[in-house]
């Protein structure tokens, strides 16, 4: 059988004990360039069928609630986040259920915990691998809490060991550190706070933790966390803050705040092209 962590083949539902610690949500990105970057015709010929993605969908939805979605989305994140151009590793692959104990990760086992269970009855009507029910759940999670629909091509395989350590953006990096860490992954400065924006749900602090809209961006031109007062000065990551000091990210901060469709629309195409970092695709 095929070893490493680039392994072609589905993985049983492991059994982890994770201790839970909250923390907040780094956010962690790849994409597939250079020789990680696989041509768009042959993109073309990977699986979709909207029956298999609606049985995904659905057993999705049965267990999400919107005060889970960000958990969910996190953990779509931070499993295509360690993504590495130039080493051509890590990526959308499932690695991330071997990955609970890093800190960086530190609370998503109780995400992980949602989609054992879906996966369990998933796997009933049709075999699923962690890496393509990942990144359907991030999408379904986004749709649930008000944001654009994606769609997510089936067809990743799962790695069988984690992903290299110390690949994800720290909540500390300042914007040329995020901006260098996001161009090794595959990803411009535009779809760098494209992404950030998904910070709009959760507990970071940028308006309705519920709802997916572009208050993440008008909060960061506000910037609250200058002010003493109450609890304003807890708004946000370093990272998220960092963005904001930097033109170049401002330009795009300004423009997301000023147009919540071009937001919708930049960030869709950014997820999938996250979702396909670094992913074996079946028959590929």
């Amino acid at each position: 059988m095929e070893e490493g962590p680039r392994a072609r083949a589905s993985l049983p539902t492991p059994l982890l004990v994770v201790v839970e610690m909250p923390m907040p949500w780094g956010g962690g990105v790849g994409d597939r360039v250079s020789s990680g970057f696989r041509r768009q015709q042959e993109h073309d010929r990977f699986r979709v069928d909207s029956r298999e993605v609606s049985v995904i969908q659905t057993g999705v939805r049965n267990v999400l609630s919107k005060t889970k979605a960000a958990g969910i989305l996190r953990m779509a994140f931070h499993d295509a986040g360690t993504f590495d151009v130039n080493e051509n590793s890590g990526g959308m692959n499932g690695s991330i259920i071997y990955e609970l104990d890093r800190p960086e990760n530190a609370g998503l086992g109780k995400s992980l915990k949602i989609l054992q269970k879906v996966k369990k009855e998933i796997d009933q009507i049709q075999q699923v691998s962690w890496a393509d029910l990942i990144a359907v759940a991030g999408a379904v999670a986004i749709l649930l809490c008000g944001g654009p629909e994606i769609p997510v091509r089936l067809g990743r395989l799962d790695a069988r060991m984690p992903d290299p350590q110390g690949k994800l953006p720290r909540e500390s990096f300042d914007a040329s550190s995020l901006k260098r860490c996001f161009l090794e992954k595959g990803f411009s400065t535009q779809e760098l706070v494209a992404l950030s924006g998904a910070h709009t749900i959760g507990s970071k602090g940028f308006g309705d933790p519920n709802v997916f809209d572009n208050a993440y961006y008008k909060i960061l031109l506000e910037k609250p966390w200058t002010s003493s007062a109450g609890m304003s000065s807890m708004i946000g990551l370093p990272s998220d803050r960092a963005l904001v000091e930097d033109d170049e990210c401002l330009r795009w901060i300004k423009i997301y705040a000023g147009d919540q469709v071009k937001f919708f629309d930049d960030f869709r195409n950014a997820y999938i092209k996250l979702v396909d970092s670094g992913a074996l695709w079946e028959g590929a």
